[in-house]
């Protein structure tokens, strides 16, 4: 009505501790109310795929208010009531294993809310270097008109809506400061996403920051680190808590180098890129250089396909073509004619991708490439594993700030790797890092054997195959403390392989629950896992209904926010004394530029009470409207 509506302000801030491979972040976010009236504030962002969240607290004024852990429709409960009581209070909700909402009740003028969240991953390692992810953006994802296939359990909808996405946050909004701790000698410290800073302040001590007014926080943070001296064979952590008697470890195995196979299985050789409109322009480009790359690193004993899907899913041949020089440049100039348009029906492409028979005695390996900006993560995840097979699938990230967990999610999915293309990186070298990679698994059928250590609750259930320059992390529980035999099997071109490794688990508390947080976070993902599998895929016995509960159950046991439990925090104070008055005026909204911005933020204005709505009342008695 012509009104101009001050929003609230956000600052961020990331304060990221690295202790060899586990990564320990504090998320400090800061709500300030610019205008006169009272808000609540809704914000959606971005953590790692694998983050487990395990605190949270808010700050208003003098108050500090630890949140609790709760069923998520109790947590839900709480927050409205201490809303319309008119004390502050803060919800953190998971919508996706990568994407958390944030809203703030009663956000007053002058009276900042201050929110901390604390949460631990493990740093992923491949080809001998530790890479640290920092998701800071979160675009806008695309759902196609039909969203049954995505409901996490059959018969209860996913109402998890992903909104629209406000404007960039300005630069100096966003802070980052990263430690590393190596615990041995830490080198080559750098980010190819980010301008940063590195101060060595010893040989395995580095501090890290954004080099302040170049870092514009519009897509994800990644950095990479080397440390002399680790075994390149095991890595392991491990924490013992005396009074269940119960230790919990995470072990990263490398098997060594193993000899390349000379009887080369005949390849069937299947690219998928996503054409949909969120790719048009850079992504797109990325895409058709990897294209270019891969399509000449063929095998003359390979054949290939290519499918490019947006509002369906078309295909370059009818059938496999063989990786003649006459076939290639043909496919090549049919990459250089693909732009992006349309939506995104990702359904279309696993499906036209895996839904067709594999020559006898062919493996099929299958290259997905996308940003990952839809809705139906979940119909995805589950149709790539009830369609995959015997076929390999690796999932190719395009991008600035793709959907880590779609694209995590298909590689585990597909039981081949996910990885990362940044528009703005050596896009030649990567897509040569890439197409080398793109063999057959090294080992397959893997099997994880402990002498006398009393293994338990080992995750992932089923490890994945391993390929050159992977690495393979398992975590568990043990009973059992000391020095231990490990046995590693598995299969190398047809022949069972196995090596031995030792490893000393500790009897004694070491430092702090990390470990353990992220056991729990990876049996809560085991879980989650099977749920987006197929009944009748499913390794175990439980039901869709009992994985819930089971998940839901180590939330409450090791507070942490997943999809079934959520922190909330309410203040003591009442600092809006006018909320139980009905609101007069609400605002919502959003903008949506290009994918790859910080965060959502939607914001509801909360009218105070007193005589301004009284007058306004008065003059509009006439007339009926809804606000």
């Amino acid at each position: 009505e012509g009104e101009q509506v001050l929003l609230p302000t956000l600052e961020t801030s990331y304060q990221v501790d690295v202790r060899g491979d586990l990564v320990s972040v504090q998320l400090t976010q800061r709500f300030e109310n610019p205008g006169d009236a009272p808000l609540d504030a809704v914000y959606q962002f971005p953590l790692h795929e694998d983050a487990a969240v395990y605190a949270m607290t808010m700050r208003v004024g003098e108050e500090v208010v630890r949140a609790q852990i709760q069923h998520r429709e109790e947590a839900q409960a709480i927050y409205e009531q201490a809303k319309d009581d008119g004390r502050a209070a803060a919800l953190t909700e998971q919508q996706r294993p990568n994407l958390f909402t944030q809203s703030v009740a009663n956000l007053m003028p002058g009276l900042p809310v201050e929110i901390e969240l604390r949460y631990v991953h493990a740093a992923e390692r491949r080809d001998g270097r530790y890479h640290l992810a920092l998701p800071l953006a979160v675009g806008e994802r695309f759902s196609p008109a039909d969203m049954s296939g995505n409901e996490l359990v059959e018969g209860s909808g996913d109402n998890h809506e992903l909104s629209e996405v406000a404007e960039t946050i300005d630069a100096d909004r966003v802070k980052v400061a990263v430690r590393i701790d190596g615990g041995m000698p830490v080198i080559d410290v750098r980010s190819r996403t980010h301008p940063v800073d590195v101060e060595m302040l010893g040989q395995s001590d580095a501090r890290v920051g954004l080099q302040q007014g170049e870092a514009i926080p519009n897509r994800h943070f990644e950095l990479t680190y080397g440390l002399v001296g680790a075994d390149t064979q095991v890595g392991l952590l491990a924490d013992y808590d005396p009074r269940t008697e119960r230790g919990y470890f995470s072990l990263l195995i490398e098997p060594p180098a193993l000899v390349s196979d000379t009887n080369v299985t005949p390849r069937e050789m299947v690219f998928v890129l996503d054409c949909s409109g969120s790719m048009r322009g850079q992504p797109m480009d990325v895409s058709k250089a990897f294209m270019r790359r891969a399509l000449r690193d063929l095998r003359p004993t390979d054949t290939f396909r290519i499918i490019r899907f947006s509002e369906g899913a078309t295909e370059f041949s009818s059938e496999p073509i063989t990786a003649s020089t006459a076939s290639i440049e043909a496919a090549l100039e049919y990459i250089e004619g693909l732009n992006g348009t349309g939506g995104t029906h990702m359904t279309a492409g696993v499906e036209q991708a895996l839904n067709v028979p594999v020559a006898d005695g062919t493996i099929r390996l299958v290259t997905f490439l996308t940003d990952g900006y839809i809705g139906n993560d979940y119909e995805v995840t589950r149709l790539v594993r009830e369609q995959v097979g015997e076929a390999r699938l690796f999932a190719i990230g395009v991008g600035t700030s793709p959907n880590r967990y779609l694209i995590e999610e298909m590689a585990r999915a597909g039981r081949g790797f996910a990885r990362y293309i940044d528009p703005n990186a050596d896009i030649d070298r990567t897509a040569i890092e890439l197409a080398e990679r793109l063999q057959s698994p090294v080992l397959t059928g893997i099997t994880l054997q402990a002498t006398d250590a009393g293994f338990g609750s080992v995750t992932p259930t089923m490890i994945p195959d391993l390929f050159a320059g992977q690495s393979v992390r398992v975590m568990g529980t043990y009973t059992t403390p000391g020095r231990h035999k490990v046995i590693v099997r598995g299969s190398f071109a047809g022949k069972r392989v196995e090596f031995p490794l030792t490893v000393d688990l500790p009897g004694q508390p070491t430092d702090g629950d990390a470990v353990r947080l992220t056991w729990a976070r990876a049996q809560i993902a085991d879980r989650m896992h099977a749920l987006l599998t197929p009944a009748q895929l499913r390794e175990g016995a439980e039901t869709s209904a009992e994985l819930e509960a089971s998940i839901t159950q180590l939330g409450l046991d090791h507070a942490l926010v997943t999809q079934w439990t959520s922190f909330v925090a309410t203040s003591d104070t009442v600092v809006n004394p006018d909320a139980a008055t009905p609101p007069e005026l609400a605002f919502a909204g959003g903008t949506t530029p290009e994918p790859g911005i910080i965060g959502g933020l939607l914001m509801t204005l909360v009218a105070a009470g007193g005589a301004a709505r009284r007058r306004r009342r008065e003059e509009d008695s006439a007339d009926t409207r809804s606000a």
